[in-house]
């Protein structure tokens, strides 16, 4: 393999790797500064915002030369995509990191995967061969994660020490048993749910318009004026909720914007077109211990066992799940030379004939969609 072979190859994990390190950035601060009191309506709009200032210019100048033509039905998909990721999943998001804790959330998060893979399964974008040893390690890998989350949920445990943190305690974090932890918890699934309906949409919607600074840039764009109708309706009379200053308030806003909406639209999208949504959400225990780490230095939160055994299992499902999806091949299939007129579907996998060793393999076909070069 030569080094630009091999570069092509290493830049998706490169690039989801650096992301889950923004991500984790993101985390803390958006706890710190949502416990001192900041509305997570207001900050999920301020966040909308800033993306859609940051993302629209690159997004008109980069693609002024290939940007299909916006038809209404894509027009509902970016809708449906600003819906799912910047009003629902956001502010679910937020709500359970403020119950609960940056650790504990970045935990809870691993199991974006499997969610997705249920979706993609019964969306038909995923086939499972039951005979096939990949397939079972989708399925066992997806219980894993379940579990996991499972055991967090129900079995706290005594606090796992860290020598950097002695005596030092997170009241928050202290009280996983109440009903606001699991209020957070529930939350956070609900998040994850929507998420993984914005992966599988978001890769759908890249076949029919394969652009993906400018979906980055309507998806923030709508999703600011939704955010905004809901903020208004919540902070109804608290205009106090929507003024922030050259403090932690404004920097969430801004880190949260530029990093992980509208860069992390572009790079999710840009890698969910060539390795598919499943694998976009692969790389999250990477974050989940970066956080942890993080968490506990800078917002002495306190990890228990219970959250250590359950994040152990949902890695141990996570990378079942990946090593399945190892042999998925992403293959584009032209209808008559990519003439106009080629019909839109949702990527499909089709089982291959078994191989020389025996096991069948598991293949993602994508319809590619003739542009309209204006």
């Amino acid at each position: 393999m030569g080094v630009g072979k091999m570069m092509s190859a290493v830049k998706p994990y490169l690039a989801m790797i650096l992301l889950q390190v923004g991500f984790a950035g993101m985390y803390v601060i958006s706890v710190a500064t949502l416990k001192s009191g900041m509305s997570h309506f207001v900050l999920v709009v301020y966040r909308n915002i800033v993306a859609t200032a940051v993302m629209t210019p690159f997004a008109l100048w980069f693609e002024r030369n290939v940007r299909p033509k916006m038809t209404f039905k894509i027009f509902l998909k970016v809708a449906g995509l600003a819906l799912l990721e910047p009003v629902l999943d956001q502010n679910l998001y937020y709500m359970g990191a403020k119950m609960t804790s940056a650790g504990f959330m970045s935990a809870m998060v691993n199991i974006l995967p499997s969610i997705t893979f249920i979706m993609a399964l019964v969306l038909r974008m995923e086939k499972v061969r039951l005979r096939s040893l990949h397939s079972q390690a989708k399925v066992v890998g997806t219980l894993f994660t379940v579990i996991g989350a499972v055991l967090m949920i129900l079995y706290h445990g005594p606090v796992v020490p860290f020598p950097w943190c002695k005596a030092q305690h997170h009241g928050s974090a202290a009280a996983g048993g109440g009903a606001t932890w699991l209020m957070g918890t529930i939350a956070i699934i609900a998040a994850c749910v929507f998420w993984s309906g914005f992966f599988v949409l978001q890769a759908n919607t890249l076949q029919s318009y394969p652009a993906e600074l400018s979906v980055a840039a309507l998806v923030c764009g709508v999703g600011s004026l939704m955010s905004g109708a809901v903020a208004l309706v919540a902070e109804r009379g608290n205009y106090k909720a929507w003024v922030i200053g050259f403090d932690t308030r404004l920097f969430t806003a801004a880190y949260a914007g530029i990093v992980c909406s509208g860069v992390a639209y572009y790079v999710q999208g840009l890698v969910s077109r060539q390795r598919g949504p499943v694998f976009v959400t692969a790389f999250s225990p990477f974050c989940m211990i970066v956080t942890a780490l993080m968490g506990s230095v800078i917002l002495k939160e306190e990890i228990r066992l219970g959250s250590v055994i359950g994040a152990v299992i949902i890695v141990v499902g996570l990378y079942a799940l990946i090593w399945g999806k190892s042999k998925d091949v992403i293959v584009d299939v032209s209808a008559g030379g990519g003439s106009k007129g080629a019909s839109t579907q949702l990527p499909i996998t089709s089982s291959a004939p078994p191989n020389g060793n025996g096991h069948g393999h598991v293949m993602d076909v994508e319809m590619p969609v003739a542009n309209d070069h204006n």
